[in-house]
């Protein structure tokens, strides 16, 4: 199925959403393609559009799951693995080795086939969907998807409950703040690869000194007006919203989503907002072009290091944040392996290795101890390892219906002119 079949069996609103995040969502992020989006809806509605029905994750007579196959780990020492483009260690002087990789097969013998082949959610669905609603394997054991499109998953059947036995590592050492999103309840198909946090960021010379620590001053500081960017990914720039409204984005209302819609169609009706962007800010932020804006974590660790005026401030009501997921398809033929290299990243050595190499949140506890030796600079960015103050304030926006995923987004997207 082409993608564009995909796109055309989406609510309109859904549609224009993941189109728009494509273009000028995360899609375009320097350091890795992370989009994250509000692409396609929840429910079956979409798959039928395209003629596939949802799988079942039980058989018919209900005694055991029509998701998984023969586990060939036993007799085949191999794991197909699929990541995104840049978002793994990588060795200094051969950028095509992976020394984390490479200590898991001398761990462990099991080979790993690694392909960068995702380059966004909807276009990877777009791929294995065909295979994973005809009960197919679609040659890959292990992949990392956003929470939203991992959840996706999950709810249609076509991932694989973990063996808890294979992943104990993992188990006891999965940060407390990561442990129970509401599309995984308790961690039992999937475990984070990295997390990713959205701030306030702010260029002090633009600002002449002047802090910009919260959503309200970026809405109603008359100093900042035009020259303030939001993101145009909906569950990014809502929660920052929600939260500066007093509203919790895990267990916020359609009246509460409303009155940040309206509390932002304000600050464009003001001329307060420039504009709605993606990583694109990023360069007008660094020149002075704009003042402070919503930012990406990610982004800013490079940001900064090429521009000390930039800074970023974690607001008093907290923040958002995303985690990408290790997850393992219906069918994977390599179950046991891959549940093994899932287990084998959350030793804080290993997790330091990978941490270093990509600059993200880990979700491994003990892993700053590790990277004080191996990469002090990145121990000490909150950025990388939040300080405990900072993890405190973090949230999660939760997990939507498809009738909401349609109406949010048509507001959104009316909202930002998309």
């Amino acid at each position: 199925m082409e993608l564009h079949e995909i796109a055309d069996g989406l609510p309109e609103p859904v549609r224009k959403a993941w189109e728009r995040s494509l273009t000028n969502g995360r899609a375009a992020m320097t350091r890795r393609t992370l989009l994250r989006a509000t692409a396609l809806a929840a429910g079956a509605g979409s798959l039928a559009a395209c003629g596939i029905p949802p799988a079942r994750t039980t058989s018919a007579t209900g005694d055991s799951p029509v998701n998984s196959a023969k586990d060939l780990s036993d007799s085949e020492k191999v794991v197909n693995f699929s990541n995104w483009p840049l978002y793994i260690d990588v060795d200094d002087k051969n950028k095509d080795k992976h020394p984390s990789l490479d200590e898991f097969t001398a761990a462990t013998g099991v080979k790993v086939r690694y392909n960068e082949d995702i380059n966004d959610n909807v276009e990877f669905f777009g791929k294995v969907k065909p295979q994973l609603a005809a009960g197919q394997d679609t040659g890959r054991d292990l992949m990392v998807l956003t929470d939203w499109m991992a959840g996706k998953l999950i709810r249609l059947g076509w991932a694989q409950k973990l063996e808890m036995a294979n992943v104990t590592t993992a188990i006891t050492n999965l940060e407390a703040r990561f442990r129970a999103p509401d599309w995984d309840p308790g961690r039992l198909y999937s475990y984070p690869w990295a997390g990713i946090q959205v701030v306030v960021a702010y260029n002090k010379k633009a600002t002449k000194g002047k802090v910009v620590s919260s959503v309200s001053q970026l809405l109603d500081d008359p100093e900042l007006k035009g020259r303030v960017t939001f993101l145009s990914e909906m569950r990014d720039t809502i929660g920052m919203v929600l939260l500066e409204q007093g509203k919790d984005p895990a267990k916020f209302t359609a009246d509460d989503y409303n009155a940040a819609i309206a509390r932002l169609q304000k600050g464009v009706d003001d001329k307060q907002i420039r504009k709605f962007t993606g990583n694109d800010y990023g360069q007008e932020l660094s020149s002075g072009d704009i003042a402070a804006c919503l930012a990406w974590g990610g982004d800013l660790i490079q940001l900064r290091a090429d521009n000390p005026d930039i800074e970023f401030v974690i607001p008093d009501q907290g923040y958002v944040a995303s985690t990408d997921n290790l997850l393992i398809p219906a069918k994977a033929q390599h179950k046991k392996n891959a549940e093994r290299l899932i287990d084998f990243y959350y030793q804080p050595k290993i997790a330091a290795e990978l941490t270093a190499g990509i600059g993200y949140v880990s979700p491994v506890t003990g892993v700053k101890d590790e990277l004080v030796k191996l990469a002090p600079d990145a121990a000490s960015n909150p950025l990388v390892i939040p300080t405990p103050e900072m993890a405190a304030k973090v949230h999660v926006f939760r997990s939507l219906t498809e009738a909401e995923e349609s109406d949010f987004e048509e507001k959104f997207s009316r909202l930002i002119g998309a």
